[in-house]
C-alpha cells in the first residue's frame, strides 16, 4: 500500500508540472523573446508550484536584501536547490554549460533564464563574467553555486573564485559604486517530519556519482522534506575589492548558517 501511494505521489507530481509548464510555456517564450519583466516572475510562480507538488516546506532565516544589483554565493547539494531557492524570490542561476542538454533539466534551466558556463574554459572567464554581470545590471538577482559541483549536505567545500569577478564587471557599465554579494545556506533538516541526520542527509543530497533517475524518485517518493535557506549578511563589493578574499568570506558565512540550520536553526515555513 506504501508503494502504491508513492507511485500516485509520482503521477501526481508529473501531471501537475507538465500542466503548469504547457500553461506557462508560451508566456514565458515570448516574456524572453521581448525581453519583458515577467519573464523573471515566471519561474518563480513555476518553483512554487513544484514545491507544494513535490511537499517541499521551506523556511527562511534572514531576509534577501532588496537593493539592487544583488549576486547570491550559495553551497549546492541538489538539483531540488533550485526549486528550493528559486520559490523564494525570483532570480537565475549560473550553471555548467553541461546542463543545457540534459533531457527536461535542460530545457527548464533555458526557461528560468539560465546563464551557462564552462568552468574548465579558463580562456572564456572575462567573456563569462561579462554576461552575469549584464544581467545583474538589469536588474536580475543572479545565484552563483560556489562550491562548483554538489557536496553530501552535510558539508561546504571550498567555493571556487572565479566567477565572484562578475560583481566586479558589473560595475563597468553601471552608475553604482558596488555590487551586493549576499551568502546563502541551503540545508535539508527533516524527511516526514524526523530529522534527517548525518547519515539520512544524502536523501535530499545529489552527489555527482549518484544516477539521477533514482535520486528524483526517491525524494520524490518522500512527500514531506524540509529545507531551510539561510540569508546571511550581504558584503559591499566595489572595483577595488580582492575577490578571493569576497569569496572566502562568504564561504565562512556559508558554513556557518549551514551549521546553525542543521542545529535546528528555522523559521515557520514560507506560505
Amino acid at each position: 500500500r506504501a508503494g502504491m501511494i508513492a507511485n500516485l505521489r509520482l503521477c501526481l507530481v508529473a501531471v501537475v508540472l507538465l500542466v503548469t509548464t504547457l500553461v506557462l510555456l508560451p508566456v514565458q517564450l515570448l516574456a524572453i523573446a521581448f525581453r519583458w519583466r515577467i519573464a523573471a516572475f515566471l519561474p518563480f510562480l513555476w518553483q512554487r508550484v513544484a514545491r507544494l507538488v513535490a511537499g517541499i516546506r521551506v523556511h527562511v532565516v534572514g531576509t534577501p536584501v532588496r537593493e539592487r544589483p544583488l549576486f547570491l554565493l550559495s553551497n549546492h547539494q541538489s538539483w531540488s536547490d533550485i526549486t528550493v531557492l528559486g520559490s523564494v524570490l525570483p532570480l537565475s542561476f549560473i550553471a555548467k554549460s553541461e546542463v543545457k542538454s540534459w533531457p527536461v533539466f535542460g530545457w527548464l534551466a533555458i526557461l528560468q533564464r539560465t546563464v551557462f558556463v564552462e568552468r574548465a574554459a579558463r580562456g572564456a572567464t572575462g567573456r563569462q563574467t561579462d554576461a552575469i554581470a549584464s544581467r545583474l545590471n538589469a536588474g536580475d538577482v543572479m545565484v552563483l553555486f560556489a562550491e562548483g559541483t554538489t557536496s553530501d549536505g552535510n558539508e561546504v567545500l571550498p567555493f571556487k573564485t572565479a566567477l565572484v569577478g562578475a560583481a566586479q564587471a558589473a560595475l563597468k557599465d553601471s552608475d553604482e559604486d558596488a555590487v551586493l554579494v549576499q551568502p546563502v545556506a541551503i540545508a535539508y533538516t527533516h524527511a516526514n517530519g524526523v530529522p534527517l541526520g548525518r547519515e539520512g542527509r544524502p536523501l535530499c543530497a545529489w552527489p555527482g556519482n549518484v544516477m539521477l533517475g533514482p535520486h528524483l524518485k526517491r525524494f520524490l517518493k518522500e512527500g514531506a522534506i524540509d529545507a531551510t535557506v539561510a540569508f546571511g549578511e550581504p558584503i559591499r563589493v566595489s572595483a577595488a575589492s580582492n575577490r578571493k578574499i569576497v569569496a572566502r568570506d562568504c564561504e565562512a558565512a556559508v558554513r556557518r548558517m549551514l551549521t546553525a540550520s542543521l542545529a535546528g536553526n528555522r523559521h515557520a515555513p514560507i506560505a
